[in-house]
């Protein structure tokens, strides 16, 4: 029989059979990962080493080419065009960009427009640096400029 009574009156009751979980405790194999974090961690610094290296000097002004300087296109309000400040007309500004991007290898062209003028305008200046060989195009706002004065 699976109860029984004492003298005192309680009654007992024997243990249900204990079930088997399918779950795995975790908290144990948790804690022995940290345990083993730690000690990886605190042995990773004596286990470095390093190897004394004499490297060569290098000479910086053989090798060296001057920095590329760029190239601005403006365009004023009386559409005159002028390439780092010398005057260029309309139909010479193609061949004119064409020379002056042959040799180089940063094919980039800044435009700065006036205001004033038409989109259409730009446009056009755009499509003649693009048949002379230019492969990025920026613009130069009056924004941008009032900023850097």
């Amino acid at each position: 029989m699976t109860t029984r009574f004492r003298p005192s009156g309680w009654q007992f009751q024997r243990p249900a059979a204990t079930r088997a979980y399918g779950d795995v405790n975790v908290t144990p194999l948790i804690d022995i990962l940290l345990v083993l974090l730690i000690i990886f961690m605190s042995a990773l610094p004596v286990t470095q080493q390093g190897m004394d290296v004499n490297l060569p000097i290098v000479d910086k002004t053989r090798d060296s080419a001057p920095p590329p300087t760029s190239i601005m296109l403006e365009y004023t309000a009386d559409r005159r065009m002028s390439v780092n400040s010398m005057p260029v007309s309309p139909t010479e500004l193609e061949p004119t960009l064409r020379e002056i991007f042959a040799p180089r290898r940063d094919r980039t062209l800044f435009v700065r427009g006036d205001g004033a003028l038409r989109y259409g305008d730009i446009i056009g200046v755009i499509d003649a640096a693009r048949g002379a060989g230019v492969t990025r195009v920026g613009v130069i706002t009056d924004g941008m400029v009032a900023k850097t004065h």
